[in-house]
């Protein structure tokens, strides 16, 4: 008897690769084009995964939307003339172990991989093709078309375009946002220790991983759970 599909989407800064230098330099940018103090790494990092939008009214609340709106180009500027000075590959860098997971899960005939990210579909495409990635993933779910995160509209759409049951789904994230988000689809959360956001504040998460190959456990696991 042959095992029912299951979707496993991933998220992708914080989670697959670790892009935390150049989206450091690029939002010191867009506040340093504001004229506005530049907020701690710390809260920088804080808020990746949510639509550029999104991150900017968080991140400085005080400033008009109009000006949300120019930091946001700022941002993008900033972000992909790093990307050209050292490709794609080396500014953001895959986590130990990413690739390889990658190419197991995506070896199992069960299994449909998925993305989930803040990130812009040109931004996305860029990064899967500098990693050669491009290929790996059935569905592709981004900031261009969706709320930001934690709205579960990315996960929905992702359930719909694959024909996967949310039970037979789980979202693997670094962040709050990615937990709540799975919580908000019903989507098992699977949360990772080595992203951008401490472990405690993973709260809606079903599941913690600290290193790719604990993974396929984890996904066993969950899977003998919901039959």
């Amino acid at each position: 008897m042959s095992r029912p599909l299951r979707l496993i989407i991933f998220d992708v800064d914080g989670t697959l690769v670790d892009s935390q230098r150049d989206i450091i330099a690029a939002m010191t940018h867009a506040f340093a084009c504001a004229a506005h103090p530049t907020p701690p790494a710390a809260a920088i990092l804080g808020i990746v995964g949510l639509s550029l939008p999104e991150a900017m009214f968080r991140l400085a609340p005080d400033l008009p939307a109009a000006t949300h709106a120019k930091m946001v180009g700022w941002y993008k500027e900033a972000y992909m003339g790093l990307r050209q000075q050292s490709g794609a590959a080396q500014s953001s860098p895959l986590y130990p172990g990413a690739r390889a997971a990658l190419e197991a899960l995506g070896a199992t005939p069960e299994n449909i991989l998925g993305v989930a990210t803040g990130k812009s579909r040109r931004g996305l495409d860029k990064l899967l093709e500098a990693h050669d990635l491009t290929g790996f993933f059935t569905t592709l779910q981004v900031s261009d078309f969706h709320p930001s995160k934690p709205h579960p509209a990315m996960l929905q759409a992702a359930l719909e375009e694959t024909g996967i049951a949310a039970h037979d789904a789980v979202m693997i994230g670094d962040t709050s946002f990615d937990m709540n988000m799975a919580a908000a689809a019903g989507i098992t959360g699977i949360g990772v220790s080595w992203g951008y956001h401490p472990v405690e504040a993973l709260t809606a998460a079903r599941h913690i991983i600290d290193d790719f190959q604990q993974l396929p456990d984890c996904l066993s696991n969950i899977h003998e759970a919901t039959q």
